[in-house]
């Protein structure tokens, strides 16, 4: 498998409304947009740094994965996205090296990309997300 980029990093916050003012503020940035992806019980705004994006996770339930990241650890960075092509070949290649998934097959995310995560075991305890534009 090889990425052609970072699609972007996720950083859990407790609440986008003081996250974004501070993340246009502090570093120049513009929020370009703010999505609810309510099957992850999360509230997205995304951010353009180059090619890469900064996506702030605001959790919309406290049982949801999001609220128990930070619950459990605070707030912070929650996970690192790689843009792939053909996700679910990459997928299925990744499990044959035993690579351990959370999504066996690719599901919606945010901006309307497909995604499937792996587990943290199996990338040395960071979260990884793989991205992939849909089929047009």
């Amino acid at each position: 498998m090889k990425p052609t980029h970072i699609e972007h990093i996720g950083i859990a916050v407790e609440s986008l409304e003081e996250a974004i003012p501070f993340y246009e503020k502090t570093f120049g940035l513009k929020c370009y947009s703010v999505e609810e992806v309510k099957d992850q019980k999360v509230k997205t705004a995304f951010f353009k740094v180059g090619q890469t994006k900064i996506e702030l996770l605001e959790s919309t339930a406290p049982d949801g994965p999001i609220g128990k990241f930070i619950e459990k650890k605070g707030q912070g960075v929650h996970h690192i996205a790689f843009a792939v092509n053909d996700l679910q070949h990459q997928l299925d290649e990744l499990e044959t090296k035993e690579v351990k998934l959370i999504d066996k097959t690719p599901r919606k995310g945010a901006e309307g990309l497909n995604i499937a995560f792996l587990h943290p075991k199996s990338t040395f305890g960071v979260l990884t997300e793989l991205c992939e534009q849909p089929q047009q």
